[in-house]
């Protein structure tokens, strides 16, 4: 089974239900922890009975800095929303780690942004170095992935698409809840990752639901292609990508062969005249909920609950 870990201002905290127990660690980044897992195991078989998880405020179980790397269109229904036919490339991109932010923290919009977009997304927290050229197959994500964190890649879109610019897009400060819980996982966790179930709802209204048995490029291979280039560490985060059902769509196919013939800033006018009218971008106000888990509760890493404002 996996051990949920919170990470509050006071410290490092085992989950046992309703209650949690402290880790008697001098850890303070994720990567410390992950090398004091020893302490980790001591706290979840502890005979104490801990303190109330309400009384706890949790704060991103991912420190930073650390390399955030997200996976672009990895699941089929995220393809078919955005228009994509065929084969799709896999294809990464960085966040910066100052978009972390906690799972219980408001989602600031800034003011230059009319386009807000949630994408519900598993995180994978590395537990061991990936050195260029690794090759990562499905009996091996044990010795690389630590544990797992449901994150929110919140996306600038007019930014994102105007400039073609995920980097920028993506990376402003509070982009990226991530908790509450890290959940570590014992290897015989790792055969039931498909049975993870993705849920978003804004103001109470389901957005996205998914299981990651419609991820396209799954972990171990996303690894093994990531390592091409990328080294990761201990700490390092990944984000899986996220399933249909976010804001943007693709416009239909007879508007976006007409769209290409127009100059780029005609083009975008014209698209984002359009986005204007649809009421599922984010606002002011709005409450976004989030959970990833397995059915049977094997694995759950917890519930996100971040308000969305704009910013002064």
């Amino acid at each position: 089974m996996s051990t949920n870990v919170l990470r509050t201002a006071d410290g490092w905290w085992v989950v046992r239900g309703e209650r949690a127990v402290r880790v008697e660690t001098k850890a303070v980044t994720t990567a410390e922890l992950l090398a004091d897992r020893d302490a980790v195991r001591e706290a979840a078989a502890s005979a104490e009975s801990g303190t109330p998880v309400a009384d706890l405020v949790a704060l991103p179980p991912v420190t930073t800095p650390c390399r955030v790397v997200a996976q672009m269109v990895n699941y089929h229904s995220h393809a078919r929303d955005s228009g994509f036919r065929g084969e799709i490339p896999p294809t990464f991109f960085r966040k910066a780690s100052g978009s972390i932010s906690g799972p219980n923290e408001e989602i600031v919009r800034p003011a230059h942004v009319k386009f807000l977009d949630y994408e519900v997304e598993l995180g994978l927290v590395m537990g061991a170095p990936l050195p260029v050229g690794t090759v990562v197959e499905e009996r091996d994500l044990p010795r690389y992935v630590a544990g797992l964190v449901l994150t929110n890649d919140v996306s600038a879109r007019d930014v994102q698409l105007t400039k073609t610019q995920f980097y920028e897009s993506k990376s402003y400060p509070t982009f990226t809840p991530a908790g509450p819980h890290l959940a570590l996982l014992d290897p015989e966790d790792f055969a039931h990752l498909l049975d993870l179930r993705l849920r978003l709802s804004v103001n109470g209204v389901t957005r996205q639901d998914r299981t990651l048995a419609d991820m396209i490029v799954r972990p171990a291979q996303a690894l093994t292609l990531l390592a091409r280039f990328q080294t990761l560490d201990p700490g390092d985060l990944l984000l899986t990508g996220t399933p249909g059902g976010t804001a943007l769509k693709a416009p239909p196919k007879p508007v976006e062969k007409i769209s290409a013939l127009l100059p780029p800033a005609v083009k975008w006018k014209a698209f984002f005249k359009g986005q204007a009218k649809n009421p599922r971008y984010l606002r002011d106000g709005d409450l976004i909920t989030a959970t990833i888990a397995t059915p049977d509760g094997r694995i759950d890493l917890g519930e996100q609950r971040t308000a969305v404002t704009d910013a002064p």
